[in-house]
């Protein structure tokens, strides 16, 4: 465990040093404020117009009005920016020639794919919890629904666990960051994307399997407020495969 701290300090400090890292912060906290505060802005318009014709306070769930679509939304421009995030993790090392290093080091395999995942990981936990001031505002003029809120970041953050995963993967197949993080954008939508061909076909095997596949079903749930074992099995299956593609990956670049 301390060879895997190790690594994932290592990692956290590149991550801080790197002016990839504070751009991605700073376009990411614009981004969700701004579609924070349009939902809001819509909240506020259908209150009103509510109120206009109920003559007392509409009893309007702002879950579902602000922060699911937030969420929602939050979710794709994740999925844009994590590749971002994991693009250097192992390809950076073989560009400079480090990797063999990393390879011959005390650090297993497992432990070098961990950390590595840990500490993209952690970047991408810290850019979530940049996002709590918006609820915490809200607390203070409104009733805001606790539960719900902690199972939608939960949802979040599992999702992130995912997105992390198969952008080490993209990240160990090259040693060329841009090629990483497309290939990373195209796993990633590809599993954003898969449920959409399944709408005409959902009562078949088919449909059932790609709606089950798709990531953004799952997401919805949990951002709903819903804990449900197949959405968590799913994510922590996703993120698992991801990892053991990426060990794979690196284990094969021991024997070359």
């Amino acid at each position: 465990m301390k060879n895997i701290l190790t690594l994932v300090g290592k990692e956290m400090r590149l991550y801080f040093i790197s002016p990839v890292a504070y751009v991605v912060a700073m376009v990411f906290l614009l981004v969700v404020d701004f579609l924070f505060y349009s939902q809001i802005v819509f909240f506020s318009n259908i209150s009103m117009q509510m109120m206009q014709f109920q003559q007392n306070l509409p009893q309007i769930n702002i879950h579902m009005v602000v922060f699911r679509p937030a969420f929602m939304n939050m979710g794709i421009i994740l999925l844009l920016l994590v590749p971002l995030l994991t693009m250097r993790l192992v390809a950076e090392e073989k560009k400079a020639h480090t990797m063999e290093l990393l390879l011959t080091s005390p650090l297993s395999i497992s432990q070098i794919v961990l950390g590595k995942f840990m500490a993209a990981f952690l970047f991408y936990l810290l850019l979530l919890a940049v996002t709590l001031h918006v609820p915490l505002i809200l607390s203070t003029i409104t009733t805001v629904p606790v539960k719900p809120l902690l199972t939608a970041y939960l949802g979040l953050a599992l999702m992130g666990g995912v997105f992390v995963a198969f952008g080490l993967f993209a990240s160990t197949v090259t040693e060329n960051q841009i090629v990483a993080a497309v290939v990373s954008f195209g796993i990633l939508i590809g599993l954003w994307l898969v449920g959409a061909g399944s709408q005409d076909t959902s009562s078949t095997p088919m449909g059932e399997v790609l709606n089950f596949l798709s990531l953004v079903s799952h997401l919805d749930n949990m951002v709903k407020g819903l804990i449900d074992t197949r959405d968590l099995g799913y994510f922590i299956s996703m993120m698992l495969l991801g990892l053991f593609l990426s060990h794979r990956v690196v284990e094969s670049t021991r024997w070359k």
